[in-house]
């Protein structure tokens, strides 16, 4: 009986332990928006990169401990090691096609350490042609105001057959526009210009996207470019997280946000649905605002996750948020 009571509970013990390790990746998986990625067919040294974004649906801090990569054409890294409750960060797998030729994939370990212990793992895969090469190696807008409308140029260079032509450029972005040049013929090389527009309909944010060239070779009739840059809001709010910390339900806390501009503006509106939160709005046109958040507890205990929205008299009435977090405990 005594063995048979040892190895119950060495298999309950087992038991719990995977379960443990389930739930720890679980927990991790989720936080992702996508967990795989193909790269398709791209063009030898041209700029590759995939951004696999999380956020912390947790109360606790998130830390990544590592990140690493099965396999050389895939370089990983992170944009912030440490998400608080509520933010957005991303894993940033770049293809290496200089170095690399060919069908590839990779498997990208992310590790983490905080809440607690567990990994997930990203798929990436694509093929590096040798007879296409872009100058520059991608469509980088750089960092632009909201409304305006830049334009880069590519040359496009494909070696081998004279016949080979591009017969579309296609993109899932409406705010993109194409324009392609006659091909350029010499000797076994054929060369396109194309020249790459951003319409002002672009919403704010980071941009990543890509377009594909649509081709007469039956090997490989796509072929894929990225695009990237960052549209900068004409309106922005310092800090963009807002934690209160642990305090007693009935606390007074009180704090102040920086709301800056392009060009001068006036604070129409402070929006928030939680009434425990009351605003004082500045008066008057500057491009830099003051905004006093006072938060009065009236007792009721609980987390706290609140969005609060600035409106402004900008054109469209331009907004910009910010989210607050914390927990109220009961007062003793």
């Amino acid at each position: 009986m005594v063995r048979y009571s040892v190895l119950l509970a060495s298999i309950v013990v087992f038991s719990l332990v995977s379960t443990a390790k389930v739930h720890a990746e679980n927990w991790a998986d989720k936080m992702f928006a996508e967990t795989s990625h193909d790269f398709r067919t791209v063009g030898r040294g041209t700029k590759c990169e995939f951004h696999f974004e999380l956020t912390n649906k947790y109360e606790e801090d998130v830390h990544i401990a590592a990140v690493r990569s099965s396999c050389g054409c895939t370089s990983p890294s992170i944009t912030k090691d440490t998400l608080k409750t509520h933010e957005t960060g991303a894993v940033v797998a770049t293809f290496n096609t200089s170095s690399f030729i060919g069908q590839k994939s990779a498997t990208i370990t992310v590790v983490f350490d905080k809440p607690f212990y567990a990994e997930t793992q990203l798929k990436v895969s694509g093929f590096i042609r040798t007879d296409i090469t872009f100058d520059p190696p991608e469509v980088a807008f750089g960092e632009f105001a909201s409304g305006d409308a830049p334009e880069r140029e590519i040359v496009i260079t494909h070696s081998g057959n004279s016949n080979w032509r591009i017969s579309d450029v296609r993109s899932h972005c409406e705010s993109l526009q194409v324009r392609l040049s006659a091909p350029e013929l010499t000797p076994g090389i054929v060369r396109y210009r194309m020249r790459v527009s951003m319409k002002d309909s672009m919403e704010e944010g980071e941009i990543h996207e890509r377009l594909t060239l649509i081709s007469n070779d039956r090997a490989f009739p796509t072929t894929e470019m990225d695009i990237s840059g960052r549209v900068r809001s004409a309106i922005s709010v310092s800090p963009a997280a807002v934690n209160l910390g642990s305090k007693p339900a009935d606390a007074v806390i009180e704090k102040r946000l920086i709301v800056k501009g392009d060009e001068p503006f006036e604070i129409k509106d402070i929006v928030c649905s939680d009434q425990r939160f009351e605003f004082e709005i500045p008066v008057g046109s500057k491009k830099v605002q003051f905004v006093k958040v006072r938060f009065k507890g009236d007792g009721t205990a609980g987390n706290i996750a609140q969005k609060i929205r600035i409106v402004t008299d900008l054109p469209g009435d331009k907004s910009a948020s910010c989210i607050v977090t914390g927990t109220l405990a009961e007062s003793k």
